[in-house]
């Protein structure tokens, strides 16, 4: 059974950084592909970030510069450092894993974190 745990949320202020974490049990994260996602009430839900399984990365417009996606295959874990973050990276963010080693639509994440609050005050 495939289970994610983010963690690593928090409330910042703008200018300021977190990293999220996301540990995966049930689950191979070098094999496949995994990314992250945020979802704010009343937007749509966004793929900040997505690592595929031979390391290729790519990000939303809206954090390049501002956030690197890693993982760390020894833990198991993925990461998201988030730097010089705005109040409008204000969501719920969810790590997500697919059962592919390239995910290229969103549809393809098949596995899914509780998520985890971020929230940045001006």
């Amino acid at each position: 059974q495939v289970q994610l745990v983010e963690s690593g949320g928090g409330s910042v202020q703008a200018g300021g950084f977190l990293r999220l974490s996301c540990a995966a049990s049930g689950y191979t994260a070098s094999r496949y592909c995994m990314g992250w996602f945020r979802q704010d009430p009343g937007r749509e839900r966004e793929r900040v970030a997505r690592i595929d399984s031979d390391g290729y990365r790519t990000y939303a417009d809206s954090v390049k510069g501002r956030f690197t996606i890693s993982r760390d295959n020894a833990k198991n874990t993925l990461y998201l450092q988030m730097n010089s973050l705005k109040p409008e990276d204000t969501a719920m963010y969810y790590c997500a894993a697919g059962a592919r080693a390239t995910c290229n639509s969103d549809s393809q994440y098949s596995y899914w974190g509780q998520g985890a609050q971020v929230t940045v005050s001006s």
